[in-house]
């Protein structure tokens, strides 16, 4: 018994990075391919809101609030836009310079990991709670007594993660390789 565990388990894990040659159905590649591409479109949500933030593009951030022109990444939402239970609490970190720094660095790490396909597990934690701090910053939200983008997309992290997107059009697979990864199993 001990031996078909430990085959199943083996065989499990080889599938997760790679599924074995001949036994994948067109229904498992199309739901690969699926995941992959919600992984780059969320990768680009984060990626996007980070050049944004950080360059004044003017889709959100205008080029004078830009944090290279000395603008801040968080004051304006946090300051003006929090609600709700939390909203002492955001206003009185708004504008910190730590807050600034730890939000952009979480976007561009997030946004870079998730496009990669690699650090699947770290971004999809960070990211969740990234998008449950946003989701407490505007309680209750506008259109639903709690649920909100924010919540779906934490919950498409997680999904993200759970079934290796990274393996499927990014780096998840030579990630895997790497010798601090396959000892750090968390950075997968």
């Amino acid at each position: 018994m001990e031996t078909m565990t430990a085959t199943i388990e083996r065989n499990t894990t080889a599938r997760t990075i790679a599924p074995v040659a001949g036994t994948e159905t067109t229904r498992q590649r199309a739901a690969r391919y699926v995941w992959a591409g919600t992984r780059l479109a969320l990768g680009w949500i984060f990626l996007w809101a980070f050049l944004d933030k950080l360059f004044g593009l003017g889709h959100e951030t205008p080029a004078k609030n830009a944090w290279i022109n000395g603008g801040s990444p968080t004051k304006g939402f946090l300051a003006f836009g929090a609600k709700g239970p939390f909203q002492g609490i955001y206003q009185d970190i708004a504008g910190a310079a730590w807050a600034d720094w730890l939000f952009m660095i979480g976007l561009a790490g997030i946004g870079v990991a998730l496009l990669l396909g690699i650090g699947m597990r770290i971004a999809a934690v960070t990211g969740g709670l990234l998008m449950v701090l946003m989701w407490t910053a505007v309680l209750p939200p506008e259109n639903n007594p709690f649920m909100d983008d924010h919540l779906i997309y934490a919950a498409v992290l997680a999904g993200l993660a759970l079934v290796g997107a990274g393996n499927t059009l990014g780096l998840g697979r030579v990630w895997a390789t790497l010798p601090l990864v396959r000892r750090f199993g968390w950075l997968r």
